[in-house]
């Protein structure tokens, strides 16, 4: 029989950060919305979470590579919303943060959830950050908490 790692969607004693973009704020207040009521709902006190604001998207690497590493967390949720503008502006923010994000995640091992939206247009931005589509900064809780227990299952020596 196979041997089967899955992750729990339940929040223990850890510590957990959200990295949240101020710039487009309007749709990153809502993604940190969902993401809090996301941790709370599965077990995580508000005194376990700490919310750390940047100026923008491309930003948020830096902020969390140091949360990361900090030795604090469990885990970091990376909160933001680049929209498409008239120029190709969004294709560089966008893939430098998520290059950023993951290199923090990879060099620290502890997860980093990505809730950053790369979106056409503002009215997207708003469906995904609690309208139709969803709330991708509550995807991004979850992601966070499943990789915590499942890097706990691993033996991860990173992950408190």
């Amino acid at each position: 029989m196979t041997v089967q790692i899955q992750g729990q969607l339940l929040g223990g004693d850890e510590q957990y950060a959200i990295v949240v973009s101020r710039f487009n704020e309007l749709v990153t207040k809502r993604l940190l919305e969902g993401c809090v009521d996301t941790l709370r709902r599965h077990g995580v006190a508000d005194d376990q979470v700490t919310v750390v604001w940047v100026p923008g998207a491309f930003e948020l690497p830096l902020a969390v590579q140091a949360v990361a590493s900090s030795g604090r967390y469990a885990a970091a949720c990376c909160l933001g919303a680049v929209i498409q503008g008239a120029t190709s502006h969004h294709e560089y923010i966008n893939q430098q943060v998520a290059a950023g994000i993951l290199k923090a995640s990879c060099d620290s091992g502890i997860p980093i959830s990505f809730g950053v939206l790369t979106c056409s247009s503002m009215e997207q931005a708003l469906d995904r950050a609690g309208g139709k589509a969803g709330n991708k900064g509550a995807e991004s809780a979850l992601a966070a908490l499943e990789m915590v227990s499942v890097l706990k299952q691993l033996g991860s020596q990173h992950n408190r």
